[in-house]
């Protein structure tokens, strides 16, 4: 529905990736339909649909140049005001600030070296300053500890609330307050419901939870045992 938050989950290979790469029509169904606005996705204008969807992977992209030039790629002609405002609203102005020539610090191609959390940042800030109605999101936190994960996904969610957002996670905690929970499996959609109605379920998704949390939990003892034994 247009301005919801979406969650899509499952195991590696279940088909989440493949079925945000259906909606940006880097290939086509081949049965049933992609409708975007209750159109056929294979009726609209492919530059005009692409245009409308913004996209962040798990794999950060910056292209050569400055910093300032690749969060302007998302909207070449936004004001200094609008690309600052999406830097802060992502945390990234403040490590941006501290590089040698600032927003002007040229990356990629062995550039300025820039951690893969921070690349990461810059595109949130350039798919969120593009202004897209559709908003994908292909597990975006994946690089960032659990603290810049937080100040993002505050973000997110707040200016996910004017765009139809679809966002991919691997870390369940990312997709708690989304409206609804797609869960997949085999290429299927296999359950659908909110964080809480799920879990009430004790099925598919409950598990994924209570495994990943469990995975959290001996991470967190791993990492304190080796802090303190460092002391």
């Amino acid at each position: 529905k247009p301005g919801e938050f979406v969650g899509l989950v499952g195991p590696s290979g279940a088909g989440k990736s493949t079925l945000a790469q259906l909606i940006c029509r880097f290939f086509d169904p081949q049965s049933g339909v992609v409708r975007l606005g209750g159109i056929d996705a294979r009726q609209w204008d492919l530059n005009t649909l692409r245009r409308s969807v913004s996209v962040v992977h798990q794999e950060p992209l910056l292209l050569p140049g400055s910093i300032r030039e690749n969060i302007l790629f998302g909207r070449e002609n936004a004001s200094e005001e609008e690309m600052l405002a999406v830097s802060h609203q992502v945390h990234a102005h403040d490590f941006i600030t501290r590089l040698p020539k600032g927003y002007d610090t040229e990356v990629g191609d062995g550039q300025c070296r820039i951690s893969m959390g921070e690349m990461q940042r810059i595109c949130l800030a350039r798919a969120l300053l593009k202004e897209s109605p559709i908003l994908i999101l292909d597990e975006p936190t994946s690089s960032l500890d659990a603290e810049n994960q937080r100040f993002i996904m505050d973000g997110l969610e707040r200016l996910a609330q004017s765009r139809t957002t679809l966002m991919i996670a691997h870390r369940l905690s990312t997709v708690k307050n989304a409206d609804r929970i797609l869960v997949m499996a085999d290429g299927r959609i296999i359950e659908e419901g909110t964080h809480d109605s799920l879990l009430a379920r004790g099925g598919h998704y409950a598990e994924l939870y209570n495994t990943y949390f469990r995975h959290q939990s001996l991470e967190y003892v791993e990492s304190f045992g080796e802090a303190v034994a460092a002391e």
